[in-house]
């Protein structure tokens, strides 16, 4: 149990008292009030926001690593992840005397950016963007998309607004790559626009120690839930499990898991931090992780068991792009996909979807012009002036699928 005396952080965490706490929840517009009647904090309501969105809830049924199409019930979902990297978070958060309201919601939001079925559609649809829109999706920039601009809200008035979250929440998602094996991560210093600015993944670190706190939590949720998915799933020989012995051996432990990996981890970077030095692992820790990612590595991610799943994921969301990318037309879209809505729902609920984020005028079909008007949120789409507009849209779409519904939508595109 963490004393007073443990919370090394309190002087550089994230509350009034930081000279940075006006810029940290600074909100793009100003987020309807609801007067004395609201008793959570800026980060309370970003979290609550992210947890009623749309997107958060088709977390669940979205791959982490292993597709599912079994249904077994005990392996890793997305949602479970972000549960999982919620809960090391806030534990190291609290131990060293940072926000752990910041730190929980950036946790909650820093996978809704994320493909359907995991890395291998995040792959697909790069290749897809890169063609067709210029520019490459990663699931990082693509987060803070999604609660910038996709993410839709019910306010009192029951019109959809975006989630308008605060900056530092969106700080947290773009930065929390996780892929590169530094250890001893401090915050960046500047705040500047985080969507201009950042190109690559893992570019810049967070702003905030809470973010930075949820990078290093990501790492420490996955490795071990990997491993105990992967066994479940028969991924290993005996010689591989007699190399995770030998890795447990240097924990002083038993066995590799979710729970030793996480235990081990949390009370390594509690005690070896420090706002000097950073957020840090032991030197022993920090190497013990870097073997670990390398064993999924070649154990897990690229076992050619996930191969062919990715080649069941290219057909399913190449089919799907090509037949939605096929029925622009300048000034007739809405027509085209109310025509086409009658054969395949898919293009039904696409269309309803994109109508809420166009700008509409007397040109439109009515129930376009009639769910517009529904969302208060911003039009990212104009009118469909070009097809680039509309290629991103269906690209927006597809990403925000989940693995179940971009298979019946396959099947759907089936039913001729």
């Amino acid at each position: 149990m963490s004393t007073k005396e443990d919370k090394k952080f309190a002087s550089v965490a994230m509350f009034p008292e930081n000279p940075n706490w006006k810029n940290a929840v600074k909100r793009e517009r100003e987020l309807y009030s609801r007067g004395e009647n609201e008793i959570r904090s800026e980060f309370g309501r970003d979290y609550t926001r992210i947890l009623h969105s749309n997107g958060f809830r088709r977390l669940k049924h979205k791959t982490q690593v292993f597709f599912n199409a079994a249904g077994n019930d005990h392996i890793c979902t997305r949602i479970e992840h972000v549960a999982h990297v919620e809960s090391v978070s806030s534990t190291i958060a609290r131990s060293l005397g940072l926000n752990d309201e910041l730190t929980k919601a950036i946790a909650m939001g820093h996978d809704i950016g994320h493909a359907p079925f995991g890395h291998q559609g995040e792959f697909i649809l790069k290749k897809l963007t890169k063609e067709h829109l210029g520019e490459e999706i990663w699931h990082e920039r693509n987060g803070v998309h999604f609660v910038d601009q996709i993410e839709l809200l019910l306010d009192p008035q029951d019109l959809k607004q975006n989630l308008n979250l605060t900056y530092a929440v969106r700080d947290g998602i773009i930065s929390h790559c996780g892929e590169v094996d530094e250890n001893c991560l401090k915050p960046r210093n500047e705040y500047f626009d985080i969507m201009e600015r950042f190109t690559t993944p893992g570019q810049y670190n967070a702003v905030t120690w809470e973010g930075c706190v949820v990078k290093l939590a990501d790492k420490i949720a996955y490795v071990g839930r990997d491993i105990e998915d992967a066994d479940l799933l028969g991924y290993f020989n005996e010689q591989d499990k007699n190399t995770l012995r030998e890795i447990a051996e240097k924990c002083h432990q038993d066995a590799v898991n979710t729970t030793v990996v996480t235990h081990s981890m949390i009370l390594d970077i509690c005690a070896n931090s420090s706002p000097e030095k950073g957020l840090c692992f032991s030197p022993q820790m920090h190497d013990i992780l870097t073997e670990l990612k390398h064993f999924n590595t070649e154990k897990i991610y690229k076992n050619k068991r996930l191969a062919f799943y990715q080649q069941y994921a290219e057909l399913i969301l190449n089919s799907l792009f090509q037949y939605l990318s096929g029925l622009y037309d300048e000034k007739n879209t809405f027509h085209i996909l109310h025509e086409e809505g009658k054969h395949h729902l898919f293009v039904k609920t696409f269309s309803e979807w994109l109508s809420l984020y166009c700008e509409t005028d007397d040109s439109f079909p009515d129930y376009v012009k009639n769910l517009s008007k529904t969302a208060k949120n911003i039009k990212i789409y104009g009118k469909l002036e070009t097809k680039k507009q509309y290629l991103s849209a269906v690209i927006d779409f597809i990403v925000g699928m989940t693995d179940n519904y971009a298979e019946d939508s396959f099947k759907d595109l089936l039913n001729c």
